[in-house]
């Protein structure tokens, strides 16, 4: 029987794979969510979202809009500024953080852009807070901005961790060890070995471990996990079989015509590790992320530009 353990797995290529897609060292270098997860930005959301609570209700700007008075308190003018600055220190900083990793690799993406509007929002809205120019502070829409930005990455690493965990599961369809027939011998050899043009036997219940075509014997093969096929199809002498597919009663003997990234798994496994990295993907998640952070940008700048200080302008 093949060995099927899954400590680990020979990915196509064969590079030893630890049940979580390979990648580049210059793609690693520059991720933006290097040490994040879906628990932190979940936990920074709430948290930051009741800070912003006060500063957006004693916002005089909000107050003006809306028509109302916020409870008189003492202190009351520097409720935004408290709660703006507790947003930023605290819900920023994944932001901040990945920003510094971002221009220290010098690959600015967007946790630079985010960084830069808060960072820009921030030192203003203190600079008017201290009366050094006459404008309106920005606190209510740093802090708005922060929570939203931390509400749509929290989506976001929820969709990349279900498809790691899908990277995974298809990782672990693939055997370690194959049985390879060289001049009526069998010998077990790593996935990796393979070539094309090798025969190898598939044992009742062992999982096929490259795409090839059968040269000898009958039985069918479980492709549920990869067509979504819920019956097992019938293969005979030169039908196609598909690295990964389970087979079932009978001995196959089929030769190797797919390796390494050539197989279909390999292909639908480099599709799961794009989902949460290419915008215009289908994904749901990444594509609402995505029309979330086009429409906030601007958004902000129409914002700060209707707030920017005029001559005759007011202090707070």
């Amino acid at each position: 029987m093949t060995n099927h353990s899954h400590a680990h797995h020979h990915v196509p290529g064969g590079a030893v794979h630890h049940d979580a897609p390979h990648t580049p060292p210059a793609r690693r270098a520059h991720d933006a969510h290097a040490g994040h997860s879906p628990a932190m930005f979940r936990d920074r959301f709430w948290i930051s979202a009741a800070f912003t609570l006060p500063a957006v209700i004693w916002s005089e700007h909000i107050q003006m809009l809306l028509r109302y008075r916020a409870p008189a308190i003492p202190g009351a003018h520097w409720v935004p500024a408290v709660f703006g600055t507790l947003v930023f220190l605290y819900g920023g900083r994944a932001f901040l953080q990945g920003a510094w990793r971002e221009l220290r690799d010098r690959l600015p993406g967007m946790m630079t852009l985010i960084s830069l509007a808060i960072s820009v929002a921030f030192v203003f809205s203190w600079i008017v807070q201290v009366g050094l120019i006459k404008a309106d502070a920005l606190w209510w829409e740093l802090a708005t901005l922060v929570t939203i930005m931390l509400l749509g990455h929290w989506i976001e690493m929820r969709s990349i961790q279900r498809a790691e965990g899908a990277l995974a599961e298809l990782a672990k369809l693939l055997p370690d060890t194959a049985t390879r027939v060289r001049d009526g011998t069998e010998e077990e050899v790593s996935i990796g070995d393979l070539r094309m043009g090798d025969i190898v036997l598939v044992r009742p219940g062992e999982s096929v471990p490259a795409d090839g075509i059968v040269r000898k014997g009958e039985s069918d093969v479980n492709e549920s996990m990869i067509t979504g096929e819920s019956r097992p199809v019938k293969k005979r002498e030169g039908a196609e079989v598909i690295a990964g597919t389970i087979n079932g009663q009978g001995s196959l003997r089929v030769e190797v015509v797919g390796t390494g990234a050539d197989t279909k798994l390999s292909r639908i496994m480099r599709l799961v590790t794009l989902v949460p990295s290419v915008p215009a993907s289908g994904c749901a998640a990444s594509a609402s992320i995505g029309r979330t952070h086009s429409c906030v940008r601007p958004s902000l700048m129409m914002i700060s530009a209707s707030r920017c200080p005029s001559g005759d302008t007011a202090t707070e």
